[in-house]
């Protein structure tokens, strides 16, 4: 195993620890994946976000044969389809966390808008989220819905189910995943109320000076 592997392999233990402390994942809701250049690590199916032995994270080369590890999660399908449609993206974080789900199960929720630009930094960390269509989980058609969508969404949300945001490397996915969970606890929050977006220029701004997701 290369120190890059293992090193990864650690960090991904030590985040997915600490979503589940602060909440974001319970039981053994989520999982998430990041990619080396031979293949892609995974949390392991049925396993816990807090108590992932580094050891036994799952490992799938680039044709998505299982090679190392625990068997992968069942949401692999979901996953794969970013990497393939995402030259971009290093990781991607799968959560069921609590506001984002909830929007996910709303019916006024705009599924070409999930999360408007409601403060700065979920335009720059997130951008447009997309509503993707209810399938069972598990069911690779979730990774059929995601190549349909051709790469032009860092994050979607998956309707009655919850949030899958990719990120340029691990840590960027997990903060970037946060950003939109604690977005979503604010809309709901605000639904009723008079609530102040940013304007289009303002997001033009934003996305002129911190570039494309």
């Amino acid at each position: 195993m290369s120190s890059e592997e293992l090193a990864l392999r650690r960090q991904m233990s030590e985040l997915c620890a600490s979503l589940f402390a602060r909440g974001f994942s319970v039981g053994t809701a989520g999982n998430v994946s990041a990619r080396l250049h031979d293949g892609i690590l995974m949390t392991p199916t049925n396993s816990t976000l807090g108590d992932i032995d580094p050891e036994r994270i799952a490992k799938i080369d680039l044709d998505g044969n299982h090679v190392s590890g625990d068997k992968p999660t069942k949401e692999v399908f979901l996953h794969q389809a970013f990497y393939e449609t995402r030259p971009e993206a290093g990781a991607v974080v799968h959560l069921h966390s609590t506001w984002a789900t909830a929007l996910s199960c709303l019916e006024d929720t705009d599924p070409n808008d999930c999360i408007p630009p409601l403060t700065p930094y979920v335009v720059m960390r997130v951008g447009t989220v997309k509503l993707v269509p209810y399938v069972k989980p598990g069911d690779p058609k979730s990774g059929d819905l995601i190549r349909e969508l051709g790469g032009n969404y860092s994050a979607v949300l998956l309707a009655n189910h919850g949030p899958v945001v990719s990120g340029k490397d691990l840590f960027s996915a997990v903060c970037a995943a946060e950003e939109l969970e604690e977005t979503a606890k604010l809309l709901v929050a605000l639904r009723g109320l008079p609530t102040r977006l940013l304007d289009v220029a303002q997001v033009a701004e934003l996305k002129e000076t911190f570039g494309r997701i």
